[in-house]
């Protein structure tokens, strides 16, 4: 298998605030439904950095160890960015921040029930989900679409490299810290039938609230809603069809699966070159996005405190 150590890059995508509710090419419907994973990504990081933190002293491997330094540091830059975009959605009228706040007391709810070792189970099962969906995104420019705003592309296409990057790195926590038993096998697979059967709901349930409480759509919502199932399962795009279809999501349950059986590390040579040009794309800081990220920070701060 690979051995693809992942590069902390800091990464200022600076989006166009006022084409946060309808960026993509397909319309409003595809866009919140982006928009929608997008919520998940600051509290959903943040387990998967705890996940694989929660076994750092036992990791003996010199080089995972540094895998996992830099797969937190790049789901750290994943969630700074992300938390950006979401205020955007939230100033724009949506609840973002209602349903951010529901995913934070959610995960907190289920690392604490399920304890450090399923908590790993199932955050190497929502990476397998995500690795699939960058590959799709990577090698079909259909999901972003060509016409769609460059910006907005650019924040997805770095999410997509870098979680191809990195995308064995709690796995290969998961085999270092934990014998190959019946019974972490079990919990292996078992992670990820539960994550699929928690994950995909939420994300339709927050498709909805956004799409239904963008005042900006009017009606349209049977074609739009149609546009994002063809997106997810056409035969155009399929998303998601695609790795069913293929056999790369049925391949996690194999005894001996690993991420990096899908070698799709083609991909990560033009990193570079995307992120020089992100870099010159010359797109400002929104200087009254990070006023409001830090006052919402201090109120909760003092919230907490109270």
């Amino acid at each position: 298998m690979k051995n693809i150590m992942p590069v902390r890059r800091d990464v200022k995508l600076n989006l166009p605030e006022e084409k946060v509710s309808n960026w993509h090419e397909q319309g409003p419907h595809v866009t919140h439904f982006m928009n929608a994973l997008s919520l998940f990504f600051p509290a959903g990081e943040r387990m998967f950095m705890d996940a694989v933190r929660n076994y750092r002293d036992e990791i003996t491997d010199p080089e995972l160890k540094k895998a996992v330094v830099a797969f937190i540091g790049q789901e750290a830059m994943h969630s700074r960015e992300h938390v950006e975009y979401n205020e955007m959605l939230d100033r724009a009228g949506l609840p973002a921040s209602q349903l951010d706040n529901f995913l934070w007391g959610f995960l907190a709810f289920i690392k604490k029930t399920l304890g450090k070792r399923l908590t790993l189970a199932g955050t190497i099962a929502l990476e397998h989900y995500t690795a699939l969906m960058a590959d799709q995104l990577l090698r079909n420019p259909d999901v972003l679409g060509e016409k769609s705003d460059p910006a907005y592309k650019q924040m997805w296409m770095w999410h997509a490299y870098e979680e191809t990057e990195h995308k064995a790195v709690a796995y290969d926590v998961w085999n270092h810290v934990l014998p190959n038993t019946v019974r972490n096998r079990f919990s292996r697979r078992l992670a990820m039938v539960l994550a699929t059967a928690i994950f995909w709901p939420l994300v339709m349930t927050f498709h909805v609230r956004l799409v239904m409480a963008d005042k900006t759509i009017k009606g349209g919502h049977l074609k739009g809603f149609w546009t994002v199932t063809k997106m997810l399962w056409g035969n155009k795009v399929g998303v998601l069809r695609k790795p069913v279809a293929n056999g790369e999501f049925m391949d996690y349950f194999k005894a001996d699966f690993h991420p990096w059986m899908h070698d799709n590390s083609r991909f990560l040579t033009e990193i570079d070159n995307f992120v020089a040009t992100v870099e010159g794309s010359g797109r400002k800081p929104n200087t009254e996005i990070a006023n409001a990220i830090r006052a919402r920070m201090n109120s909760q701060l003092k919230a907490n405190a109270a």
